[in-house]
């Protein structure tokens, strides 16, 4: 009887020392589980309900937890950042001359982007998103009149 609550005692701990060793929820379904089977082995001498006990309640924490891991995962989506629309109406400076036609880079909110214009932009000047094509940014140049958000 001991025997069976030590192995599952060990089994607890060995699977909550791979979970806190990675950054998914890769075991703790399973030290659940072992938690639930070392309860059992309090009644039960036999190591195959054990098992079974182990088996059945690490499955049902598994497909209880994972649709509603996904369901929270996809709620809390991280801002888009990669081809940046979250830059459009904001005002960076040239870091390469810009070229109709031909891409330049630009400097916006500290990150530098490559850019296009319709016309020539040299550098050091000041410039305004106007849209975003995949990781490129279309810019135009800004003037004293201009006002950004």
């Amino acid at each position: 009887m001991w025997f069976d609550t030590i192995l599952w005692l060990a089994a607890i701990v060995a699977f909550i020392a791979v979970e806190t060793a990675t950054t998914a929820l890769v075991s703790v379904w399973f030290a659940i589980g072992a938690a639930a089977a070392m309860l059992t082995s309090f009644f039960t001498p036999s190591l195959g309900i054990q098992a079974a006990v182990f088996a059945v309640v690490s499955a049902i924490a598994l497909a209880v937890m994972v649709p509603t891991l996904v369901r929270h995962r996809q709620v809390h989506k991280p801002p888009v950042t990669n081809g940046s629309p979250l830059t459009i109406g904001k005002q960076g400076t040239v870091l390469a001359a810009i070229e109709p036609g031909l891409p330049g880079r630009v400097r916006v909110d500290g990150l530098d982007w490559q850019a296009r214009a319709e016309t020539a932009i040299p550098q050091g000047a000041r410039i305004c998103v106007a849209d975003v094509d995949g990781a490129v940014l279309l810019v135009v140049p800004v003037h004293e009149s201009t006002s950004v958000e």
